[in-house]
């Protein structure tokens, strides 16, 4: 049998963030253990993008913590990718689709080294399992909205990470690109990496995750699909009757 990891991926304790003193997130604890996938739901304005950007040390909080596998955010950073949402990224930056998988290396390789063959390799390896090999030497402004997250899910696979945060991942793609990457993800977890993603579409849940987190402010649940995902917690989460998936 395989070893139990030693940390959880996530550990959130008493975390609260306010902005112009409204709560936006209020008293979070929260334990993730380490190879599953994690949906991240809950209402516009729950404080699901705040809840990752607060866990990867982008926001300061009012009160509470955070720790990534075992580790304060910034100890964690090398071993953590993220990918935010496709509409805060500045596409008209000039970048190549292997330029882009290619920062995903940067981490690893420390302030004075450049990247090299190997790192190249890497980079092409990534762009390779989300099918953007033919892209690779294509502006990123010049790519399909469906295939620019292609490209940022590569620079989080070339970054190699036990821990992927994904802020809406699946937001304006079409059906098959994000059939690949609900295969991509499952790849990652049978490797043994965990990963949240912040996700909006209610009927898919069962089908993609193995846990769900409930938010709307407050932490409504947490835990397990079959038993976290229930019709009560989504009227707590929603305040009103919202269907389930299948």
């Amino acid at each position: 049998m395989p070893e139990t990891p030693a940390h959880n991926a996530v550990d959130v304790s008493d975390l609260t963030v306010s902005y112009r003193e409204k709560p936006v997130l209020w008293d979070i604890d929260l334990e993730i253990p380490q190879g599953i996938l994690v949906g991240i739901v809950g209402p516009n304005g729950a404080g699901k993008t705040t809840l990752i950007q607060t866990i990867l040390g982008l926001i300061t909080p009012l009160a509470g913590s955070a720790r990534l596998l075992g580790q304060s955010p910034k100890k964690a950073l090398k071993q953590v990718a993220y990918v935010p949402q496709r509409g805060t990224v500045d596409w008209d930056f000039p970048a190549t689709a292997l330029d882009v998988a290619l920062m995903g290396t940067y981490g690893r390789l420390g302030w004075f080294r450049r990247p090299g063959a190997k790192e190249r390799n890497e980079a092409n390896e990534a762009l390779e399992r989300v099918g953007m090999t033919s892209f690779a030497h294509r502006q990123i402004r010049q790519l399909s909205g469906g295939q620019q997250q292609r490209v940022f899910l590569a620079r989080a696979l070339a970054q190699k990470a036990k821990l992927y945060l994904m802020d809406e991942p699946f937001q304006g793609i079409d059906a098959t690109t994000e059939a690949a990457l609900v295969e991509l993800l499952r790849d990652l977890r049978n490797r043994g990496a965990t990963a949240l993603v912040v996700h909006h579409d209610l009927q898919s849940v069962k089908e993609y995750f193995d846990w769900v987190v409930l938010l709307n402010i407050r932490k409504i649940a947490a835990g397990p699909v079959e038993e976290v995902y229930t019709e009560a917690n989504l009227k707590a989460a929603f305040g009103a009757r919202v269907p389930l998936g299948k």
